[in-house]
């Protein structure tokens, strides 16, 4: 008997450590339970199957809208976003780092809410960049150091190809944002995020895309 518990106890501890906290389904509800954003125009988004995957394609001709999750992502038990993201139709080389050209064919953002101290609301933007290259980061052209521009797929990515990534959230907010100096205020400042949210945006750059993105979940590792 007591080999029997001991067992059963080390399985439900490692489904604990290995769990998911899933943010969307597109084998059921998809993306329902994210609510629309819209700045400029409807980018149109369906969820459909694409290349043997179930995806969520998103159309933007000369639009700025997205899909918004208000979701708090403890991430100290799940530091790691995982999704996949798919480009059929890109943007033309564009000047991303100015208010002209801050449009992307994809985008992953992660937000920790500042709330009435709008000043403390930061930002961690995942994007498929046209002109710049995998990895690169800089300042949004709008919000200046409050949203960090991440490059996770730059202009050597291929289109048409399903691409999987994994960051880890955490650690690329204290990278990106300035490490606080201790375990303790790096914990306060960047435990958790209030909101995930992507848009496939064209509206400076008066541009068409068309992206596809798969599930969007957060992991232990």
């Amino acid at each position: 008997m007591l080999k029997k518990l001991l067992v059963v106890a080390g399985l439900s501890l490692s489904a604990s450590v290995n769990a998911n906290i899933d943010l969307s389904s597109l084998q059921s509800n998809g993306f329902a339970n994210w609510e629309p954003k819209s700045f400029v125009n409807e980018t149109r988004y369906q969820v459909t199957s694409h290349k043997n995957r179930a995806a969520l394609k998103a159309v933007s001709d000369n639009a700025a809208s997205g899909l918004v999750l208000e979701r708090r992502i403890d991430l100290l038990e799940t530091p790691y976003i995982n999704w996949s993201w798919l480009i059929e139709k890109t943007l033309p080389n564009l000047p991303e780092q100015s208010k002209a050209g801050d449009d992307y064919a994809a985008r992953v953002y992660v937000v920790i809410d500042g709330g009435l101290m709008i000043w403390n609301t930061k930002s961690l933007s995942y994007v498929w960049s046209s002109s710049q290259e995998k990895e690169q980061v800089w300042d949004n052209a709008y919000a200046g150091s409050n949203v960090q521009m991440v490059a996770v797929r730059g202009k050597g990515a291929h289109v048409g190809q399903w691409y999987d990534e994994k960051r880890n959230v955490y650690q690329d907010l204290i990278a990106y944002f300035g490490d606080q100096g201790s375990e303790r205020e790096n914990q306060n400042s960047y435990r958790y995020i209030d909101v995930v949210a992507i848009m496939t945006d064209t509206d400076n750059s008066g541009s068409t895309a068309e992206s596809y993105y798969g599930d969007i979940f957060f992991s232990t590792e």
